[in-house]
């Protein structure tokens, strides 16, 4: 049986000057401690598989990838800057709203280079995988924390936590987020805004939505953790968390007390706890077809 973590599969980024189709698998630290190698053979093979589908998608460079999501600066309080990235649907039409999609990163896509926010994990090539401008006509929003920073300033290997003050980049995010939408030539549907992010991202997309539980439409907190007692103001929000059942680095229980006090609270999530999977439960939730047209089905009540 597996008792640490999970191999940890990336697509290499555009620092390695790798394309896309170009695979890195990493173990991490003490992975793959099991005692038949069946067990791990198979999970290997899996994610191989899942990489390759991703990877052979358009043979495009991840600087190519990028090339919609525009490089933005926001100039915060006491000379703080905030990085980011945004896109527009391959198509705007005049007079009519469009979706927008806002995607928190996890710890591996910190950084000043206003590129890793989108290449951690893999996140750009599943987005480009799913054809979120085109198909999904949608915007996004993807703003970079800066190394040794957080979007929520917990612990993650606490087994619960009480909502600290807002982090620099999570109000700094808040904020350019705002003024984004607010921008003339931005055609955002204000009735259907998603938040989505993974590990320190999966804490940052409970966060934001428990510091402003009116304004999203749905959201998908991947292996994150929030703060149960504030439970009762999500309830009317449309979520969909996912975990894996042997990640050791933010344990599931953190997603399952959010959503078993969701649903005491009189709310109705949705919850995926992928059997056999460490920490990184984004590769079967992004591999969704489900969650993708669930998500982008919603509208805020």
């Amino acid at each position: 049986m597996l008792t640490e973590k999970l191999t940890h599969l990336e697509l290499a980024d555009s620092r390695s000057k790798d394309q896309p189709n170009s695979i890195r698998i990493f173990v991490l630290k003490e992975a793959f401690r099991t005692n038949t190698n069946k067990v791990m053979k198979d999970i290997f093979i899996f994610c191989l598989l899942f990489a390759l589908g991703l990877s052979s998608l358009s043979g495009k460079t991840h600087e190519e990838l990028l090339a919609p999501y525009e490089a933005r600066i926001w100039e915060g309080d006491e000379s703080k800057r905030f990085l980011y990235r945004t896109a527009s649907p391959d198509k705007v039409t005049k007079g009519e709203k469009y979706p927008l999609l806002v995607f928190f990163h996890g710890a591996g896509g910190r950084g000043n280079d206003n590129k890793g926010q989108l290449l951690d994990a893999g996140g750009l090539v599943a987005f480009q995988k799913e054809a979120i401008r085109s198909k999904r006509e949608s915007y996004v929003f993807a703003g970079q924390v800066p190394k040794g920073s957080r979007w929520v300033d917990v612990g993650w290997n606490l087994l619960g936590h009480r909502m600290p003050k807002v982090s620099d980049s999570m109000k700094m995010a808040f904020d350019a987020m705002d003024a984004f939408i607010a921008e003339d030539k931005i055609q955002v549907d204000s009735k259907r805004i998603y938040v989505m992010g993974l590990s320190m991202g999966g804490y940052g997309t409970w966060d934001a939505i428990q510091r402003r539980p009116g304004f999203f439409a749905a959201a998908v907190p991947i292996c994150g953790g929030g703060d149960k007692s504030l439970a009762k103001n999500l309830i009317q929000l449309p979520i969909w968390a996912w975990h894996g059942d042997r990640d050791s680095v933010i344990k599931p229980v953190r997603s399952r007390e959010m959503i078993e006090a969701i649903t005491k609270a009189g709310g109705s999530p949705k919850y995926s706890e992928i059997k056999g999977r460490g920490h990184n439960s984004w590769v079967d939730c992004w591999n969704s077809q489900e969650m993708w047209d669930w998500l982008y089905s919603q509208t805020r009540r």
